[in-house]
């Protein structure tokens, strides 16, 4: 079996498959490691806005009705009495549609399309730690075991080496724990609960936020930070739940299954649920770059592993593969390079990139945490802010991160001059 390449990558969700696929493109000798045996469940919203939507578009993935890719048409917010439609902008850089798939399915497909660009995709090895040489402490490689279809590490270990490694490993990161890259306290994390329930509503072409999520009895200083999401997947069910947002990086202590019971019995009678399909499960949301650095010798961290979860909305899936689009680049130019330090800048420089694409939005999206940690100002945003149209404008771009960074209109040249002008950090 082989055990080296040019790049080892662990994990196969969306930012490690697309980093194999791209990097597979662009001739590099690429493994990667998957702990699970597709399909597997993974714990989202299912739901795929516009910008994650260019992402499959540039990595070729097709995505038609027939193989249950749900496009949709915008966000519906409901809040403060109010109930309002807000379509997916008509822009050049962003497609004008959403769609919803089911992460078993969704992971499987992006797993598949790297295999099918030549990437070297193996189920169940779970990796159990970095190696790194003795002398530099530069990353060369990874220790893994073989997994069962139960999870169960079984075998011996085996040692994987590659020049560079992709840690695309989700919210545990593991590998950059191991390292001692530590998780940063002062940014804002969620918790997430989600399940699956039947509808006849199934296909719906809208999002569905409620932005009322109550502790206890239903009033305003009881308002959390946080949202509650149907979104539709045309096989008779909805994806149905729930995530909340501390801005102090600690995961609130809050019963998110109770919260989601009440809101589902107080809200969203018109959906008609029958019955739940499978358990509700849980996930913490790592966001706004809460582990850094990004790149040290030899590793780069992508996705979740990295904490690029987006503040204002909870995504992660779109900024995984723009993470591992990034993280392409900067393998392509330091093969490009001459010297062994030009090398180590041009990897160096995936991180640097990173802060430049996304660092200002982000720390917006802090601001934005601590505000709506106040139960007056959620109170406040969804019965006066939800009523103004200009307003509206635009929050529903900032709030979804789909806006024309180059032109466009007011709320577009807005929104980019505010994400250049803030600082990343």
């Amino acid at each position: 079996m082989r055990t080296e390449a040019d790049v080892i990558v662990i994990g196969a969700g969306p930012g490690g498959s697309a980093a194999a696929y791209y990097l597979a493109q662009e001739g590099f000798d690429v493994i990667a490691l998957e702990k699970s045996h597709f399909p597997r469940e993974k714990v989202c919203g299912d739901g795929l806005t516009p910008r994650a939507v260019r992402e499959l578009q540039l990595i070729g993935l097709e995505t038609p009705r027939e193989d249950g890719w749900i496009p949709n048409k915008g966000l519906r917010m409901i809040g403060g009495g109010h109930r309002l439609e807000f379509p997916w902008h008509d822009l050049e850089s962003f497609p004008d549609y959403g769609l919803s798939l089911p992460r078993a399915a969704f992971d499987h497909k992006l797993a598949q399309h790297a295999r099918a660009g030549g990437a070297d995709v193996r189920e169940g090895w779970f990796v159990t730690g970095a190696v790194r040489d003795e002398r530099s402490g530069r990353v060369t490689g990874v220790t893994a075991k073989r997994t069962d279809a139960n999870g169960r590490k079984v075998g011996e270990e085996v040692t994987y080496s590659a020049p560079l490694v992709i840690a695309a490993d989700g919210v545990s990161a593991r590998i950059a724990l191991g390292l001692g890259i530590e998780r940063k306290k002062n940014r804002p994390i969620g918790v997430a609960v989600r399940t699956y329930i039947e509808t006849p509503r199934d296909t719906e072409e809208w999002m569905e936020g409620h932005l009322e999520i109550w502790d206890g009895e239903r009033g305003a200083s009881n308002l959390l930070p946080g949202y509650g999401w149907i979104f539709p997947l045309g096989d008779g069910t909805a994806n149905v739940g729930l995530g909340t947002l501390s801005a102090k990086g600690m995961p609130p202590k809050l019963d998110h299954r109770a919260l989601m019971a009440d809101w589902l019995e107080h809200s969203a009678a018109d959906w008609e649920f029958g019955d739940q399909v499978g358990d509700i499960k849980g996930a913490a949301i790592p966001m706004a770059f809460n582990r850094q650095p990004h790149y040290v010798p030899g590793l780069m961290l992508v996705g979740d592993s990295g904490g690029m979860v987006n503040p204002f909305n909870g995504e992660g899936i779109a900024y995984a593969m723009q993470a591992a689009r990034r993280a392409t680049e900067a393998a392509v130019a330091s093969r490009a390079a001459t010297t062994a330090e030009q090398k180590e800048a041009a990897l160096a420089s995936y991180a640097r990139m990173m802060k430049d694409d996304l660092g200002g939005y982000y720390t917006m999206g802090r601001v934005f945490a601590n505000l709506v940690e106040h139960p007056s100002v959620m109170r406040l945003s969804t019965r006066y802010g939800l009523a103004s149209p200009l307003v509206m404008e635009f929050t529903s771009r900032l709030l979804a991160d789909v806006y024309e960074p180059r032109g466009g209109n007011w709320a577009d040249k807005l929104l980019s001059a505010l994400t250049k002008i803030t600082p990343a950090a």
